[in-house]
């Protein structure tokens, strides 16, 4: 945290935990603006090609707008909203081309990458502000040396430092986070008694342009392939039914398959190329370790393995295990114990104790 007065742009996105993020940073005496996506409006399209529309609740609403407006008037400081529809069009391309190529994405990091600790960066330099600001709840911590690292808010039941794995190593100065140690209800606590109108807002549970949850459609209508009929198949191959459409299925799903069986079965492959949906019992789920790519390496690099907590999925528990860093800007994880539900496309964050290592995206299962 800054000890100098600076100037501070948040990103507001109209709920509780960015209005008292804006609030925090203020009695702190800094310059603070608050901004707010506009990524679209109920019924209104992204940009001409893209018919992609935004919930009416939910993070980057209209709604929210009003809502952080209101926030922003309440704390008598400057206020703006920003149209980053053109830039939210990556988000969605990302996610169809994802789910077509049989992989399960995760849109809020990637949006956290791009945009908000990516292009607010450049907004922030346009206007004189030193550092970029957020409600999520983790930290960033500097060393006597001068490095910064990022890690587990105070907060672990609501911890998003998965989210944000994907900030360079050089944003993590830039970047302040100021409920990262607190809890939850000491958030809304504060905002209550600041007369914060957003202080009982229910926190949003939805993908913002997904809201009726029918992933597959929006793929569907987006995609140049489309969604297309194909067969169910064991690991042997063999057809036991038949789908709408491989995209409708994710790793590890066991409801709604619409396969007749002795033994549940689990979802256990995409097939992008046959447009299989491969399915089995649930000891096929299980992978001793990972492989993934694009790595973002948030500590100093390390040569053979290091033993650390790894998250598989943002809702998923940390497990034991070790990591170790390959020379093709890649990385493999071992599991301690075995685990399920390996996807493709999801993304692996490495963890010691609170601090964050830094993470990659999955490429598939590994055997050691």
């Amino acid at each position: 945290m800054p000890q100098t007065r600076n100037k501070v742009l948040v990103a507001m996105s109209g709920g509780v935990d960015s209005s008292v993020a804006a609030s925090i940073l203020q009695q702190q005496g800094h310059e603070v603006v608050g901004l707010f996506m506009r990524l679209g409006s109920p019924g209104e399209r992204l940009q001409s090609d893209c018919d992609v529309k935004i919930g009416k609740q939910g993070c980057c609403s209209i709604n929210d707008a009003d809502d952080a407006r209101a926030v922003a008037a309440r704390l008598d400081m400057p206020f703006y909203v920003v149209d980053f529809k053109r830039d939210f069009s990556r988000i969605i391309e990302y996610f169809v081309a994802e789910y077509d190529a049989g992989r399960t994405p995760n849109p809020c990091v990637r949006c956290n990458d791009w945009l908000k600790f990516g292009r607010l960066h450049e907004y922030a330099a346009q206007i004189g502000a030193s550092h970029v600001a957020s409600g999520h709840y983790a930290r960033v911590e500097s060393t006597p040396g001068g490095a910064h690292h990022l890690l587990r808010g105070l907060d672990h039941d609501k911890d998003q430092s998965y989210v944000l794995f994907g900030a360079r190593p050089e944003r993590l100065a830039e970047m302040l986070l100021p409920i990262g140690g607190m809890h939850k209800s000491d958030v809304r606590e504060m905002a209550r008694e600041l007369g914060l109108p957003v202080f009982d807002k229910p926190d949003s549970q939805e993908i913002c342009f997904v809201p009726d949850g029918k992933y597959a459609n929006l793929v569907g209508r987006h995609s140049e392939d489309g969604v297309h009929p194909g067969a169910i198949v064991d690991q042997g191959g063999q057809q036991l039914g038949t789908h709408p459409g491989h995209q409708h299925f994710t790793v590890g799903q066991r409801r709604g398959i619409g396969v007749a069986s002795s033994i549940p079965l689990f979802v256990l492959q995409r097939n992008s190329q046959t447009n299989e949906v491969v399915v089995g019992p649930r000891e096929a789920l299980l992978s001793k370790g990972l492989r993934a790519r694009e790595v973002n390496w948030l500590v100093d690099r390390h040569s053979g393995w290091r033993s650390c907590e790894v998250r598989i999925r943002y809702n998923a528990d940390p497990v034991g295990g070790a990591v170790r860093l390959t020379n093709d800007n890649q990385l493999e994880v071992r599991f301690d114990d075995p685990q399920t539900a390996v996807a493709p496309g999801q993304a692996v964050v490495c963890y010691e104790e609170d601090l964050v290592l830094g993470g990659a995206w999955i490429e598939g299962p590994r055997d050691f």
